[in-house]
């Protein structure tokens, strides 16, 4: 009788919280029992992706969570596999760090069929998850192109270096890129590429952009900072940097480094520790069937050589 009480009140206090919790495979709200945590990464070979990692292993070490992390290798089918691998091993929650906004959303049916909470994190997927944690994409560049064109006083010619075509990232940032445009008829993209987010291919994307355009170039929006330190490498070696404006996203260690150099003009800071730890203490309240937030999303910021004593 105290058995079936017991299993009533529980049943009870997880539908009260249905408005704003998804059903979990097993409630860890009683005390000693380890959350188990499983997290599909986009790319363990990106700088900004791995500081998201760094931030979530801290946050689950601290709160007692056992956290296992697999590498997608930047593909989608690869994370379905790995979703569904994580809901073989009947793990709590799993978070999704997404390789596409379409072809990673099938992970997140799986997982919501299973009954395992799935949280993205960083980026999204055409399938509502659970829950998202990141940032407003479309804030970056909109942040990004209004100080290019403050810089040029609304007039010259721009070269976007896209993400990974089809990631929430790259959409994003070019939609928020296209928005500020509207308002600078003097600003014109000449031309955009995917250099995937890799410092190497936007240092090859921009030698071939030198021999095609010159001294036609005004400005590089970057859509990551990897993207951009390639960009300013090449710049640098054909003489150009002083008269090309440089911005990128994220503000890793390099780019903060390159600001105070003089060598990229500006960065967008996205915070990757606050992604990271946010992601942790969602997946450990979905865990235990307490109120969480369906989204949460963390301001981007300007970083100049101005103000980045701030990030540093």
């Amino acid at each position: 009788m105290k058995l079936l009480r017991r299993i009533g009140i529980t049943f009870l206090s997880i539908s009260l919280l249905a408005a704003c919790s998804q059903s979990t495979s097993s409630d860890k709200s009683q005390e000693g029992e380890k959350i188990i945590v499983g997290a599909t990464m986009l790319s363990m070979q990106n700088e900004f992706i791995v500081n998201v990692h760094d931030e979530m292993e801290k946050k689950a070490q601290e709160l007692g969570v056992e956290l296992i992390t697999v590498d997608a290798e930047r593909s989608a089918l690869k994370q379905i596999e790995q979703v569904e691998s994580f809901i073989a091993q009947k793990v709590d929650v799993i978070i999704m760090n997404p390789c596409e906004v379409e072809a990673s959303s099938p992970a997140i049916a799986k997982a919501l069929a299973a009954k395992i909470p799935i949280i993205n994190v960083n980026s999204e997927t055409s399938t509502k998850p659970s829950a998202f944690v990141g940032s407003d994409d479309v804030e970056s560049a909109k942040i990004a192109l209004k100080f290019i064109a403050e810089k040029l006083n609304g007039k010259g010619n721009i070269l976007m270096m896209q993400g990974y075509m089809g990631q929430a990232a790259q959409i994003k940032r070019e939609q928020g890129a296209k928005e500020i445009l509207k308002d600078y008829p003097g600003l014109k993209i000449i031309a955009q590429q995917t250099a995937e987010w890799d410092r190497a291919k936007a240092m090859s994307l921009m030698e071939n952009w030198i021999q095609s355009y010159g001294s036609q170039v005004n400005a590089v929006f970057a859509q990551n900072d990897e993207m951009g330190l390639g960009a300013v490498k090449a710049l640098t070696a054909a003489g150009l940097k002083n008269k090309v404006i440089v911005v990128s996203i994220d503000a890793i260690p390099d780019a903060l480094q390159a600001v105070k150099k003089g060598e990229l003009d500006a960065t967008v800071f996205q915070n990757a520790q606050q992604q990271g730890a946010k992601a942790i203490e969602t997946a450990v309240k979905l865990a235990k069937g307490q109120p969480y937030d369906k989204a949460t999303l963390i301001p981007f910021q300007l970083v100049t050589k101005e103000n980045l004593a701030k990030f540093q």
